[in-house]
């Protein structure tokens, strides 16, 4: 899996970019979010998603992770695909979207090209409760409050372990562990909880 790639870009249009990487020229198609982050720039870092169909091998790039994550929780979705996930970044910014699913604002999610009524609900109704926990947790780290309770999620979700198990060893773990432990001890910690 291509995780980014990094280079010049030759060719950028509101809707693709070409990055050419060290002779190679990489074709990614991009939200119009993403246009207007890298416009005034030559050259760059693109996060990447490979999507391949039947049909097709499409490479998506994204100027920031928060974006491609949000993007594939979008593809998630029963009935939404790359191309309405892309629309759907082009239309809102991502924390326009997370806002508009968390508060169940079907209209405004309606408003995109691509979404319909049935759209908008099954998103709001499959992405409500995740959305909600990251943007709670990511208003906590813009507001200058690490939370290593959230590192550690994070860190076991990495490792494989399912959200409600790591939850439920980190909570555990908070228990027994001193209140100025590292993020290395609580993950160590919440392993042994498991």
């Amino acid at each position: 899996m291509i995780a980014f790639v990094r280079g010049k870009y030759a060719v950028k249009t509101p809707a693709r970019v070409v990055v050419d990487v060290n002779g190679v020229g990489y074709d990614l198609q991009i939200s119009l979010n993403t246009y207007s982050a890298i416009s005034n720039q030559d050259s760059g870092q693109l996060f990447t998603y490979l999507h391949i169909t039947e049909n097709a091998q499409t490479l998506f790039g994204f100027a920031e992770l928060a974006e491609k994550e949000l993007f594939l929780q979008l593809i998630s979705v029963s009935g939404v695909g790359a191309s309405t996930a892309r629309m759907m970044l082009s239309g809102m910014r991502p924390e326009e979207i997370i806002r508009a699913i968390v508060q169940g604002n079907t209209r405004q999610l309606e408003g995109i090209k691509g979404i319909g009524k049935k759209s908008a609900e099954r998103l709001i109704v499959e992405l409500r409760d995740k959305l909600g926990k990251q943007s709670m947790e990511q208003s906590m780290l813009l507001n200058g409050t690490p939370d290593p309770n959230s590192d550690a999620l994070h860190a076991l979700m990495a490792l494989g372990i399912g959200r409600p198990v790591a939850e439920q060893a980190i909570k555990k773990t908070m228990l027994t562990i001193t209140e100025n432990a590292s993020l290395e001890e609580i993950i160590k910690q919440a392993l042994k909880n498991l």
